[in-house]
């Protein structure tokens, strides 16, 4: 990678008004890439580099939640592995359902454009990894990695989703539509998402393909893309992706993150304490207080201890 291209991104976005992140995000694409405005709710940023090629799509909130700097995460993986990177980007949920985006894609397709590089990874969470799913299509052969997605808000399909009641008259039907058939040309997909959160896994059963790994995170709640950024875990599932190399069981030891997750753990506690299942509960604390200062989890050990004392409950022996 240029030098000059890793400075530029290394620039802070943060404390900019939305104007002025705007035209600094076109200012950097442009200096190294392409920029695209897309109508009045979403852009396109390229980063051009080497020949594996991110298409991410995120929103404006979104990288100013999640990035310290106020960056789309793929500039990390532009920067350390050498990536190019393809950025949606959205003004708020919008799912990306717009003419103009579709004429985008199309354009890319008639250009050639994602025949220039050796592997192409789409990356999207929720209503991105919508997205990161639909418009996977435009590049056959991709690798799809999708954080909880929604397969479609047609309501004549998934009626029984009623947390985007405001995205009922868009049209899921047309172009770029139903995401899991959209998948049906890449060469690997990968759904991410926790079986607890009922919706959440009934969207993902919809994306049952033999070309499609459904990851299971449990525990993780309706924030994995948040979770799996705190456990610094998801540029490595991307390079993995990137390489042909994430597999259940790659998955599954990069996961092990989750032992010193504070959200996680204590998810896991308050489901637990829900089933009523001290025994289990004093072997958690147990591990989490030996490995980590966990006041919450001590406390909870010691009313536990104080129970068994009683002879109200039965704890598994002390090591």
């Amino acid at each position: 990678m240029q030098q000059d291209t890793l400075d530029t991104l290394d620039e802070d976005l943060s404390g900019l008004k939305p104007a002025q992140w705007q035209a600094r995000m076109a200012a950097l694409a442009e200096e190294n890439g392409m920029y695209q405005p897309l109508g009045n709710r979403h852009f396109a940023s390229f980063i051009d580099q080497g020949n594996t090629l991110l298409v991410s799509f995120e929103t404006i909130q979104g990288i100013h939640n999640l990035s310290d700097v106020a960056q789309p995460l793929g500039f990390d993986l532009v920067k350390n592995l050498g990536w190019s990177h393809l950025c949606i980007i959205s003004n708020g949920d919008t799912w990306f359902r717009n003419e103009r985006i579709y004429g985008f894609f199309d354009q890319l397709i008639d250009d050639g454009f994602f025949d220039e590089f050796d592997k192409v990874v789409f990356y999207g969470a929720g209503p991105c990894g919508y997205a990161a799913a639909a418009f996977s299509v435009a590049a056959p052969g991709a690798t799809v990695v999708a954080v909880q997605p929604q397969a479609t808000l047609d309501p004549r399909l998934t009626d029984w989703d009623d947390r985007f009641s405001e995205m009922r008259r868009v049209d899921f039907t047309d172009r770029y539509g139903f995401a899991p058939d959209m998948m049906d040309a890449a060469k690997q997909g990968f759904v991410i998402y926790d079986p607890r959160e009922r919706l959440d896994s009934m969207h993902a059963a919809l994306f049952a393909r033999k070309n499609v790994l459904r990851l299971r995170t449990p525990h993780l709640g309706d924030t994995v893309q948040t979770r799996l950024i705190e456990m610094e875990i998801l540029y490595n599932i991307l390079a993995l992706a990137g390489a042909d190399r994430l597999t259940e069981r790659q998955f599954n030891k990069l996961y092990r993150a989750r032992r010193s997750n504070g959200p996680y753990l204590r998810k896991l506690m308050a489901r637990l304490e829900q089933d009523e299942r001290p025994y289990l509960m004093a072997l958690l604390c147990r591990n989490v207080t030996s490995r980590l200062r966990a006041p919450r989890f001590r406390r909870r050990l010691e009313a536990l201890r104080k129970s068994a004392a009683e002879g109200q409950i039965k704890l598994p022996p002390e090591r």
